[in-house]
């Protein structure tokens, strides 16, 4: 049970309150110890230096109005009280005698969830621990976290925290690569390991997670009857700004703390950066774009994003893995791929089972890529993410053909002629493309290793 001295109570000295006010002391109230029903009912009273016999059913509806939400904003509960009818009835019935007998103030520690407890991230209260954290000034770090959106409404690149590039994809849609710049990286850097990194993520993620990979992620599918593979769209911009806080809000960090950190990790779109991109796409494509965008979003690019992206994604993978389960199917995902395998009794079901899994994706906020959605049975090539799984993990021919093809190339005519991208590293990009392959096929590994140590790289490169 929190003491006054732990929650901020002030002294108990009773007085008369306006409706507005009375909503920001029950809301601080609310949000000032863990979200149980009794709990919840003694703080309020407290506040209100009474057991009013309807704080119990607001309490009630507090919690089904803010189930999944570890961490209400304070706002939104202000609004909450307001909106609510059998809050309106206590006050115009009882308004004389309503009073705030101890005030609740946002707590100057961390709140964390009970399952955070054991986590290693550091304790930040306030807006200076954060700046003192990072190595701010307050100024600096209001500048980076850019809580306006100045950066979106001024036209200037120089203000910009983010480069951009927008990339053609299929079906005739766009992505945007937003890469911050140097400064803002080393902040998202620092976030991501001694914050993101310290906080395990579902057993079924398998991106951009240290000790997994795509080769863990496809395993378990390897030799099933039927695979389900399916896609969500627009996977980085569909996380909104707010869904940051909330995530740092459960970890346990104060409102503003929360804030300021999902502030750093987000960024929102300037519109001339879609000016003059030259892509063939319909007008409607890319005003869907700038409208996706123009929402504060996480970037593609910047090194927190997979992570806190991961996090986000926990309850998701939670449901799609019972699902899975109670269907007798394997169930993993890496970053916005969704694989789903099982043998007879799956494939039986399958189509219905992926009206399901669809609907459940749809309910947490995510959109289903519908054109990309596949069912592969035994007879066909199955594939996941570039590999193939029938029988044993392997590398798509294809693929393998055309790497091989440029690593002769680069032997007989020489490396700058295949470096048909411009990559600035090429034969980093090489060795990591040849990496890959070692790691899923050895044998075919070692035969493009053969070919690619005898490459002639000039000096400069």
């Amino acid at each position: 049970m929190l003491t006054p001295g732990q929650t901020g109570w002030g002294d108990p000295l009773a007085f008369s309150m306006s409706k507005s006010s009375l909503q920001r002391a029950l809301a601080n109230s609310f949000l000032a110890g863990e979200p149980y029903l009794e709990q919840l009912v003694s703080r309020a009273s407290r506040t209100l230096g009474r057991d009013w016999r309807w704080l119990r059913s607001l309490a009630h509806r507090y919690l089904k109005r803010f189930a999944g939400q570890t961490r209400p904003r304070h706002r939104d509960v202000v609004r909450f009280l307001n909106d609510d009818s059998g809050f309106r009835r206590a006050w115009l019935q009882n308004h004389s005698e309503l009073t705030v007998a101890h005030w609740v103030t946002e707590p100057p520690r961390m709140q964390p969830v009970a399952a955070a407890e054991s986590w290693k991230i550091p304790s930040i209260s306030s807006a200076g621990d954060l700046a003192a954290w990072l190595g701010l000034s307050i100024g600096e770090l209001q500048w980076f976290e850019d809580v306006r959106r100045l950066v979106y409404k001024e036209g200037s690149s120089k203000l910009r925290h983010y480069h951009y590039r927008v990339v053609a994809k299929q079906f005739g849609a766009v992505r945007l690569i937003e890469a911050p710049k140097p400064r803002l990286k080393t902040l998202q850097r620092q976030i991501l390991s001694q914050i993101l990194e310290q906080i395990p993520a579902h057993p079924a993620a398998h991106g951009f997670i240290k000790g997994r990979s795509i080769k863990t992620f496809v395993s378990p599918h390897v030799g099933r009857r039927v695979i389900l593979r399916m896609d969500l769209q627009d996977f980085f911009p569909s996380f909104a700004a707010a869904r940051i806080q909330a995530l740092f809000r459960t970890f346990g960090y104060p409102e503003s703390v929360a804030n300021l950190l999902a502030g750093i990790c987000t960024t929102t779109t300037p519109q001339s950066v879609w000016e003059g991109t030259g892509f063939d796409v319909s007008l409607k494509q890319l005003q869907e774009a700038r409208i996706l965008y123009s929402n504060a979003h996480l970037p593609q690019g910047a090194p927190t994003s997979p992570a806190l992206a991961n996090l986000c994604t926990y309850r998701v993978d939670c449901r799609l893995r019972g699902l899975a389960s109670a269907a007798g199917a394997a169930y993993t995902r890496y970053a916005d791929d969704l694989a789903f395998s099982g043998d007879t009794q799956f494939e039986q079901g399958i189509e219905r089972f992926s009206n399901h899994a669809a609907a459940i994706i749809l309910e947490e906020g995510f959109a289903v890529h519908f054109r990309k959605t596949r069912i592969m049975r035994r007879g066909v090539r199955q594939h996941l993410a570039g590999i193939v799984t029938n029988h044993h993990i392997n590398i798509m021919r294809p693929d393998f053909d055309r790497l091989k093809a440029i690593l002769t190339n680069c032997v007989r005519l020489g490396p700058q002629s295949q470096n048909r991208d411009a990559h600035s590293h090429f034969r980093l990009h090489l060795e990591g493309r040849v990496g890959f392959v070692e790691m899923i096929n050895p044998a075919k590994g070692y035969r493009l290793r053969r070919i690619l140590d005898q490459i002639q790289w000039p000096t400069e490169t």
